[in-house]
């Protein structure tokens, strides 16, 4: 792997750390090392190999990223984004509410998330306390949301997005994920004129499940091919 590539480490084994320059290249360093690292585990009963308590960085947060365009499933990413922007809720989680419901009318109380988050920033530049979440303990009883904390900050003179994760699934969804937190990272950003700057994710068990196996050892080896 060469070293203007990815910018991929482990600080420690109970702790590892990937950092990389675009969203997709977190996708691909991430699931290189769930495939190489990963532990045998259960997710749901399905077989899986997990990285646990990981940390990922992306320097660039550009939704539009050559490797997710040319990598990801177009039908995924469509159902990814709806989840993220549609209030409907969403039938193949048992009609939970979408991320859309958590973030833009919480609790479906009226409560947009996203635009208290810019009002506090707007008062506050060095507000640190601009945290928010889509787990609604009410209500979230058979489905808990993947992505629960949001948290946007202003570092540098740019947006930054900071989540906690309690799973994320590299195989099929994350790079979705990834994208979608990235385009609310850029509205929150926008909205106060500026640009948007990291974007770091705190993931309790970053996993592959095994029918998945195969098919993103070939990606990561292409794609490793493709840039050598």
């Amino acid at each position: 792997m060469s070293a203007d590539r990815y910018v991929g480490r482990m600080t420690s084994s109970s702790h590892p750390v990937v950092e990389a320059r675009s969203l997709g290249e977190c996708w691909f360093e991430v699931s290189r090392l769930i495939l190489t690292e990963g532990v045998d585990a259960t997710y749901d009963d399905q077989p899986i190999k997990e990285i646990a308590r990981l940390t990922l960085s992306a320097t660039s947060t550009d939704p539009s990223d050559a490797i997710i365009d040319r990598y990801g499933d177009p039908t995924w990413l469509r159902w990814m984004h709806a989840n993220f922007f549609d209030t409907a809720d969403v039938p193949e989680l048992g009609n939970a509410a979408s991320y859309a419901t958590r973030l833009f009318d919480y609790a479906r109380t009226g409560r947009n998330q996203i635009e208290w988050v810019i009002a506090r920033l707007a008062a506050d530049p060095n507000c640190k306390s601009a945290s928010i979440t889509t787990f609604m303990p009410l209500t979230d009883t058979s489905y808990i949301p993947c992505v629960s904390l949001l948290d946007f900050w202003i570092r540098d003179g740019a947006v930054d997005l900071v989540v906690f994760a309690h799973s994320l699934d590299f195989g099929k969804k994350a790079y979705g994920n990834l994208v979608e937190l990235a385009l609310l990272q850029a509205h929150v950003a926008t909205a106060l004129g500026r640009e948007p700057g990291m974007q770091t994710i705190h993931v309790k068990s970053a996993h592959i499940y095994e029918p998945e196996y195969a098919e993103m050892t070939r990606f990561v080896d292409s794609d490793l091919a493709t840039r050598a």
